[in-house]
């Protein structure tokens, strides 16, 4: 079978890992932006997870011709009525910095008890097939902010989001087990359907 180029909006070459190990057995080539660097960067000026994702990967579609796949995720804490939300990943200002992200945040919820820490990641995926049609899928993913980082793996927030039911955190988890819980595994599993779906339709039409 003749594979489909794709291509995965990011730069991000964490994340970019992670969706590749959802794909991995998918008819298809990956790009990403990594690969295009002429191409400009994507202003996120969409005031919603949904709305950001999809501008990624229109742009992405637009700019390669391939069917796309973007993602738009974060950080809700409730606390902080759903902050950094849309911002996480420049919540402590530009360029974007993991550290800081997390020393903001921490100072923000200093003295705050653990039982009004909760948070959740979310992610949605947006895709975007050649023809022009667009769809939605979302994952997230319930935890509480702890006071100090612990675990050397993932990325963003992920040493400081513990999920109370195996009580580690994000970046405490194997690579193997954070594709099982995170909120990007359960929309990029949504999204391997998806894409299946739509290969075979290919197929059958060609």
């Amino acid at each position: 079978m003749k594979k489909t180029d794709i291509i995965i909006a990011t730069r991000n070459r964490g994340k970019l890992a992670e969706i590749r190990f959802f794909l991995a057995d998918l008819p298809v080539n990956i790009y990403s932006l990594l690969d295009f660097p002429g191409m400009p960067e994507i202003e996120e000026t969409g005031t919603t997870f949904k709305a950001n994702a999809l501008l990624k990967a229109r742009t992405a579609n637009a700019y390669t011709g391939f069917l796309s796949l973007a993602d738009d995720s974060g950080l809700e804490v409730d606390f902080l009525k759903g902050a950094p939300g849309i911002y996480s990943a420049r919540f402590a200002g530009c360029p974007t910095d993991d550290k800081r992200n997390n020393e903001k945040l921490l100072s923000l919820l200093k003295g705050v008890p653990l039982e009004q820490r909760t948070a959740r990641f979310k992610c949605v995926v947006a895709v975007v097939t050649t023809n022009g049609k667009e769809y939605f899928l979302e994952g997230s993913c319930e935890g509480v902010i702890i006071e100090e980082g612990k675990g050397s793996g993932g990325f963003g927030y992920d040493p400081i989001f513990l999920i109370p039911g195996i009580n580690r955190t994000m970046a405490e988890l194997k690579f193997e087990e954070k594709n099982r819980l995170s909120h990007r595994a359960k929309a990029f599993r949504k999204a391997r359907n998806l894409l299946l779906d739509l290969l075979k339709w290919n197929c059958e039409e060609s």
